[in-house]
């Protein structure tokens, strides 16, 4: 759940030299000030200040020419009601087939044409185009995909008829609507419904590997129409067609939504039809969904949710479901920050309230030859064991934080690249929320994803990859979503994809694919570093072509944040930054920037600051 977000809490990043500085605005939600259960717009905050210039539809003006016709049309599908008074500029067969539901063609503001053919007084039939480049779909589902490539030229074509009274009325036309970017992000917002965890089948009964939690699934609705009602019926229709494979839900099928509201003591109402809700098990996981659902609309202004039906109701709050709440495999509070000393190698940790201390067992030791012999280091999220790449990249091991653990162990892999070239050996590695361990090996010959469970090693498949190669991967806390860096061969460019991670097998033999691989921010053609940031966005170090590197808020969905202007600089070498939370309302643990000069940054009461430590730092990095 985005409990700290960008559509919340839009963030100024600014990196100039080896200097940082950094403005954060932040939003509150109003809550309604009067008594009753009642239907409320909730404002997300900061970035809707700027949207607030409402939309009321106009009908079809006596005459309309068809090009006059077809622009208002448009026009009015954007307004803020439904669709009426779009409808009226249609025939009456067209407006009784015509499915705005069916999903939106999102344009470049700057490059939307609409051309009509020159048509005579007596002429009874006309052509009209809308052309322009594709920047992303939304299909019927709500789901938000970007499209990728300079060239995504679209034309949509129409036909307009005259009909009795000498008025002209669009006949035939395409399914859903069409609109520019900036319509879209005027009339739309991004919500997010949540999901349980399909069980994984390799799992262990005993641990939290097969632990269920949920996952948001994040959607894109009417900012102004009915919010919250538009947010349930969008979760108990289901899942996202992409998300569907690796999630559950509670609402069988046939639920309808009844009546939704929010009364002043915060309190969401939720009247459902078309389910039982005299099984209290199944009644209290559809109110978990519920709950996080609505949570979601606006930053605090749901503290309990109640659900009824026609038989039996339910409660579901914060408090409930801590277990199962969103991020909740992402780590343990208070958050945790590990350091690596540059000068003896050896693995501290940190926190706000104290000073470094070594880890325990043999990483928090002087490492021989101060520590050249390590690389890159990743602490599991339950801050027992850690991943250790060796300093030519070419083995791993996973060490547990004991003191009886006082030598290294043998490696659980190691990659048959060239012992000489780091950049062929293994990269990224990046634990989740189960216990398993991600890396990414990138031997020219045998390139692979591999996972350990345990001491065992299982190379994980990736589908649809077309000759690209995996460079780096950071998976999320639930262990079902992998944000990939995949590099092109040919070009040298690196961009970044979504693949959902799908188990199987047995707990004696488990196996993982990585699939339906989605593109991310396709205007990013250089990606330098990569974090989970929520347990549903990223925060990305990266360019566009020919500009300098950038920091951007990606969701899951691969939509970039425009809320705010994110800047960056050439002097900044990596970011860090965590998915937990103790509370969905508690503030996000600081941000980190490492400088390539080796001084480390963090986000604190809104401003950078300079971290100080007694020695030089290495590596500065959150669990995961």
């Amino acid at each position: 759940m985005r409990r700290t977000s960008s559509r919340t809490e839009p963030r100024l990043v600014a990196v100039a030299g080896t200097v940082l500085g950094a403005l954060v605005a932040s939003g509150c939600a109003a809550m309604p000030d009067s008594g009753g259960i009642t239907k409320v717009e909730l404002s997300q905050g900061p970035a809707d200040k700027n949207l607030q210039a409402r939309v009321y539809p106009v009908a079809p003006g006596k005459g309309a020419k068809p090009s006059e016709l077809l622009t208002g049309f448009l026009d009015a599908v954007t307004a803020d009601e439904g669709y009426e008074t779009a409808r009226k500029y249609l025939t009456e067969s067209a407006a009784a087939t015509w499915n705005p539901d069916a999903g939106i063609q999102v344009l470049a503001a700057t490059s939307v044409k609409v051309l009509t053919q020159d048509v005579s007084d007596a002429a009874t039939t006309a052509s009209a185009t809308v052309s322009g480049q594709m920047v992303a779909t939304v299909d019927e589902k709500h789901s938000y995909l970007p499209v990728a490539g300079a060239n995504n030229n679209n034309t949509s074509d129409f036909t307009l008829v005259r009909e009795k009274d000498g008025e002209w009325r669009i006949d035939r036309l395409p399914p859903g609507v069409i609109m520019n970017q900036t319509n879209f992000r005027n009339s739309f917002r991004q919500a997010e419904r949540f999901f349980y965890t399909a069980p994984d089948p390799s799992a262990a009964p005993t641990g939290n590997t097969g632990q269920e939690v949920l996952i948001a699934d994040p959607i894109y609705l009417r900012r102004r129409i009915d919010p919250l009602t538009s947010a349930v019926r969008a979760l108990v229709t289901g899942p996202s067609t992409w998300l569907s494979p690796v999630v559950r839900t509670a609402f069988p099928a046939g639920t309808t939504v009844d009546k939704v509201g929010i009364d002043d003591s915060r309190v969401a109402h939720v009247q459902l039809g078309g389910t039982d809700l005299g099984e209290p098990m199944a009644c209290r996981r559809m109110a978990a969904q519920l709950f996080y659902t609505l949570a979601d609309q606006g930053k605090g202004q749901v503290e309990r949710l109640e659900l009824k039906g026609p038989r039996g109701s339910c409660t579901a709050s914060r408090t409930d479901v801590p277990a199962t709440g969103p991020g909740a495999l992402s780590g343990p509070m208070p958050v945790q920050l590990y350091y690596q000393r540059a000068d003896n190698g050896a693995l501290m940790v940190t926190g706000d309230a104290r000073t470094g201390d070594p880890v325990h067992g043999v990483l928090g030791k002087p490492q021989p030859g101060g520590g050249a012999q390590q690389g890159v280091i990743a602490v599991s999220r339950d801050g027992s064991r850690a991943a250790v790449i060796s300093g030519d990249a070419h083995q791993l091991y996973t060490v547990a934080l004991l003191d009886s653990t006082v030598t290294m162990p043998e490696p659980v892999l190691s990659s048959p690249g060239k012992t000489a070239d780091k950049d062929n050996g293994l990269a990224s590695p990046s634990w989740d929320g189960r216990g398993d361990l991600w890396v990414v090996d990138r031997n020219p010959q045998a390139q692979r994803v591999v996972t350990v469970r345990g001491n065992k090693a299982y190379t994980v498949p990736v589908e649809g990859l077309t000759g690209q190669t995996v460079q780096g991967l950071k998976i999320s806390s639930d262990g079902l979503r992998a944000a990939l860096v995949v590099k092109t061969p040919g070009l040298g460019t690196t961009s970044l994809m979504f693949g959902l991670v799908v188990h199987g097998g047995t707990p004696e033999a488990p196996t993982a694919k990585i699939t339906s691989l989605r593109r991310a921010a396709p205007s990013l053609t250089e990606v330098t570093s990569v974090t989970w940031a929520e347990a549903d966005q990223l925060l990305v170090l990266g360019k566009e072509a020919d500009r300098t590197p950038q920091l951007y808020y990606i969701s899951t969905d691969g939509s970039q944040s425009t809320d705010s202007q994110l800047q960056g600089g050439d002097s900044i070498g990596s970011i860090s930054a965590s998915e937990s939370r103790g509370d969905t309302l508690a503030p996000a643990p600081p941000v980190l920037a490492m400088m390539t000069d080796g001084r480390v940054y963090r986000l604190v009461n809104n401003q950078w600051r300079e971290a100080q430590f007694v020695d030089k730092v290495r590596s500065f990095f959150y669990v995961g």
